[in-house]
């Protein structure tokens, strides 16, 4: 750690600096994704008198890491010299996979973990003109990270975590996780 990389009595770091440290804190669940990645590190806010706020939201209710999470962060603005660092959990709005960054979902894939799929409505057994009704059942494209073959299919709608599924590739015949869309 360098001197222009903490933050001194005399002079507090940018909030960019927090953030880039922010960025160096795993997911305990996912530790080859940031917390910033993973999109949960909503806001941080530096006050004059060198207090830092962290605001971070949750992947889901209840999620058993938060805690984890908020000692993490603590942990390693203390090492990089904040001493008054204070967390605030932001539960509204939810937090959504439409948060992760890109690289953050590229790092799940070359994890080998499926990330974030769009879903989209299977018409294929509609005729030309049919309209598609409300019975009509969403089916979710998920490619398989290994060998990015769309021939997957679920296997369990629970993963090694509550916020991932089990799909096995029905080509290289691998299973993997899925990082589910909320």
């Amino acid at each position: 750690m360098t001197a222009a990389a903490t933050s001194t009595a005399d002079r507090p770091p940018a909030a960019a600096q927090v953030w880039a440290w922010l960025a160096e804190v795993s997911d305990p669940e996912i530790p080859v994704i940031s917390i910033v990645d993973l999109g949960i590190v909503r806001d941080v806010q530096l006050a004059a008198d060198g207090a830092c706020t962290v605001t971070i939201t949750p992947t889901y209710s209840g999620c058993p890491a938060m805690q984890v999470i908020a000692d993490a962060i603590t942990d390693a603005l203390h090492a990089h010299g904040l001493q008054d660092v204070r967390l605030q959990n932001q539960l509204s709005p939810a937090w959504t996979t439409d948060w992760m960054s890109e690289e953050g979902k590229a790092k799940l894939k070359g994890y080998g973990i499926a990330p974030p799929a769009q879903q989209v409505i299977d018409i294929s057994g509609l005729h030309a003109g049919a309209a598609i009704s409300r019975r009509a059942q969403p089916r979710l494209t998920v490619a398989c990270p290994n060998c990015g073959s769309h021939h997957t299919e679920i296997t369990s709608q629970f993963g090694s975590t509550p916020c991932k599924a089990l799909y096995k590739c029905l080509d290289c015949r691998e299973p993997f996780d899925y990082f589910k869309c909320h």
